[in-house]
């Protein structure tokens, strides 16, 4: 084995990457967020993502709130290394632009965590709550529900770990409406979400297609350009076929007609994600704003595409 394409969650790449170093695997997640992983130190040049790390999710989840009015707001995060990161980044951002946090709450995915978590919040009477967790956050949004200060009542913001047509399921009508979050990356177009269907006619959820499309044709590709499949050979080529500013192409037939003519290129797929560095981070990556509506289902309603903050 020469590469792996995942994990999705952060968590669980941070407790396989010494495994899959060990052994020279590439690890290449599509959705990992976690700022632990940009760090060399754990990934020893052998992990990569086409997704940003959490202090672009951080600043772009504060800059939300922020555009909506919140000045005081209360987070709420799940005990968990991905987590509790993202609500180290949120807070850091709305901070440093001028906001106040009036309470940060970290709970465990229990009923009783969660009851007391949402008192906590109550009690600091903020204006906005971001939440920052998992499909336990259905939870969390019943008990908010329940003391008073549903989502009708306190702004409510969620990020990717949440944001799906799932967490919404057997919740009342309209609660959710309104509700904001974030999630990295570009929503799926409809030739690649017809590709994913014709593969799983189920689907139902197309987030991270488009990094998970070009997780694997980067990979691919730097094999190509190594004319190695040992794993250290793929990761060396991982960050030049991407690079910004060499010949572009899109297709892995024409990037690979454009190497073997001995062109550098760039490949930019759907994800839209470039230039990605020896950490494993890209340089230029996507943000989607999706909002929840009347049927408490989401729809994107903006996307930012920038460079991605280092720190």
């Amino acid at each position: 084995m020469s590469a792996i394409i995942g994990a999705a969650q952060s968590a669980v790449s941070l407790s396989v990457i010494k495994t899959t170093t060990a052994a020279g695997v590439v690890l290449f997640s599509p959705a990992n967020t976690s700022s632990e992983l940009s760090d060399t130190a754990i990934t020893k040049g052998l992990y990569f993502r086409t997704v940003a790390p959490d202090t672009f999710q951080g600043a772009v989840l504060a800059a939300l709130a922020q555009a909506d009015g919140a000045k005081n707001v209360a987070i709420m995060a799940l005990t968990d290394v991905y987590t509790t990161g993202l609500a180290d980044d949120v807070t850091k951002n709305f901070e440093v632009a001028g906001g106040t946090v009036a309470v940060r709450v970290n709970y465990d995915p229990t009923p009783a965590s969660y009851t007391a978590g949402v008192a906590k919040v109550k009690a600091a009477d903020p204006d906005a709550l971001i939440l920052i967790g998992f499909s336990e956050s259905k939870g969390v949004i019943q008990q908010l529900q329940a003391q008073g200060i549903g989502p009708q009542k306190l702004t409510l913001f969620l990020c990717d770990g949440q944001m799906s047509n799932a967490l919404a399921v057997g919740l009342p009508s309209g609660l959710m409406n309104g509700v904001k979050g974030t999630i990295p990356g570009v929503q799926a177009s409809e030739k690649l979400r017809a590709q994913m269907l014709a593969t799983n006619p189920n689907l139902t959820d197309f987030a991270y297609g488009p990094e998970s499309y070009d997780a694997t044709v980067l990979v691919a590709l730097a094999a190509e350009a190594a004319q190695s499949t040992k794993g250290a050979d793929i990761a060396a080529q991982i960050p030049a076929v991407s690079a910004q500013g060499n010949e572009p192409c899109s297709k892995f037939a024409e990037c690979v007609a454009l190497l073997k003519a001995g062109q550098a290129i760039s490949y930019v797929g759907p994800s839209g994600a470039t230039g990605i560095k020896a950490n494993g981070d890209p340089s230029y990556a996507t943000m989607t704003i999706w909002q929840f509506g009347p049927d408490n289902t989401i729809a994107p309603i903006d996307s930012i595409a920038a460079d991605v903050p280092t720190s």
